[in-house]
């Protein structure tokens, strides 16, 4: 009877094994065959940015495209996003595909002929959009990944629900917007979601290229105000003043021994940044006051405590020793937790983004000090975050643009991987729930 039982588990084990094959294959010939729709996509979305909350042309084109497929839309979640429920034709887990949709307020310098010109305002100021992120590129994947899967509907053991969300980047002052937002409005819910996956692309990895880290991927951020109070005088006669400037500067300063003497720089790393000072109106008076705006970033709860903590103490003692007073409000208007790759989840994909981009290909990643709010949705369920190269092959990474910047640029023959990416994932996790 041993034997027998051991026959047969090798039997299922190999047919299985097969099917996962024979969708491999489908995936990757249907990704080809899509490759310039999904580039062509791209452009329109990088031609015609929206910031956060206002995805409103990207969105009516996401769920046109989805409906064209026979899968079930909602529109107007968290605003302005879209979701996308496909079944497939067995029973089995449901998998959520995450894309992000809003630009920035960065003005293009790349000249490409879909390079964007797009204006607008924001927070009061009137600037340039550009998709300086690449979100335009993660729109146009996911959407790639939804014609795949739906020619393939009947094949899929499980649920697949595509989010498309708006505002990673943040949202105006006083509203309301990302994955937190949608979250609250029961994304993850109806049908209830088992697991997320999501991918970035990367300007500075090279085409081809996965890299991917279990754990703490990237970091938590908090922003941060400091307001500095003294005494205004004339800037002949500084005795006569409580100098918020030069307290200020002292503030700044101080700052910088957190992480170089308060954090444990051989478990996790850290940043304290001040993006911005104001005080003032011109050379020969000394202000009443000074603002400071900055960011903190951290890979573990205790880390950012401390640093919270540390901040508080150093911005109010310094002053006071100046003779002055401060005020911190931490986080001042946005904060997303650590983007946290489940350990357990990382370690059974890792063979499926091998597969599908070659072993040689897929790269442990160091930490990285930038943030996401993918972050809230693995605070709700087992989640893989990875990257996706999207330099140009031999480039070297210390000169390619970096994101946030005029001259962010992507080399698109990087997105085909992102489309087979995405799918394989989802396909290799319900076929191992089976």
């Amino acid at each position: 009877m041993k034997k027998i039982y051991l026959i047969g588990f090798s039997f299922l084990a190999l047919n299985a094994f097969a099917q996962k094959s024979d969708l491999r294959r489908l995936v990757s010939n249907k990704a080809d065959a899509i490759e310039q729709k999904v580039i062509t996509w791209r452009r329109d979305f990088h031609q015609h940015p929206e910031l956060g909350n206002t995805e409103v042309r990207t969105a009516g084109i996401i769920a046109k495209h989805l409906e064209s497929l026979g899968i079930q839309v909602k529109t107007g979640i968290a605003k302005t996003g879209v979701v996308g429920i496909l079944k497939g034709g067995k029973p089995g887990p449901v998998v959520a595909l995450r894309a992000d949709m809003d630009g920035l307020p960065v003005t293009e310098r790349v000249d490409v002929p879909f390079a964007s010109k797009v204006r607008t305002q924001y927070n009061g100021q009137e600037v340039g959009v550009m998709h300086a992120c690449g979100h335009d590129s993660h729109v146009a994947i996911l959407m790639g990944v939804a014609e795949v899967l739906a020619a393939i509907q009947k094949d899929i053991p499980g649920t697949v629900k595509f989010i498309f969300q708006p505002a990673e980047e943040g949202v105006p002052e006083g509203e309301e917007g990302g994955a937190a937002l949608m979250i609250k409005e029961g994304v993850l819910e109806n049908p209830k979601v088992d697991v997320i996956f999501g991918l970035h692309i990367n300007s500075q990895t090279e085409v081809g290229d996965i890299t991917y880290r279990p754990g703490g991927t990237m970091a938590a951020v908090n922003d941060m105000k400091i307001t500095v109070t003294g005494r205004q005088a004339h800037g002949a006669y500084p005795w006569s003043s409580i100098d918020p400037v030069v307290v200020s500067a002292q503030i700044i300063n101080n700052l910088q021994t957190i992480v170089s003497r308060n954090l444990n720089v051989t478990e996790n790393p850290g940043v304290v940044t001040i993006g911005a000072i104001n005080g003032g109106v011109r050379s020969n008076i000394i202000p009443e006051k000074v603002e400071m705006l900055g960011t903190v970033r951290n890979f573990s709860k205790e880390d950012e405590a401390m640093f919270i903590e540390r901040i508080k103490t150093i911005a109010t003692k310094t002053a006071e020793a100046g003779g002055a007073t401060a005020v911190v409000k931490i986080p001042y208007s946005n904060h997303y937790p650590v983007t946290f790759n489940n350990i357990a989840l990382t370690e059974k994909m890792l063979p499926s983004m091998q597969l599908t981009a070659g072993k040689e290909h897929v790269k442990l990643k160091p930490p990285v000090t930038g943030a996401e709010d993918f972050s809230f949705f693995q605070e709700k369920v087992p989640g893989l975050f990875v990257f996706l190269g999207g330099m140009p092959k031999g480039k070297d990474p210390l000169k390619a643009p970096s994101h946030h910047t005029p001259d962010f640029y992507l080399d698109e023959s990087g997105f085909v991987l992102g489309v087979k990416l995405l799918s394989n994932l989802t396909l290799d996790y319900m076929t191992m729930k089976r």
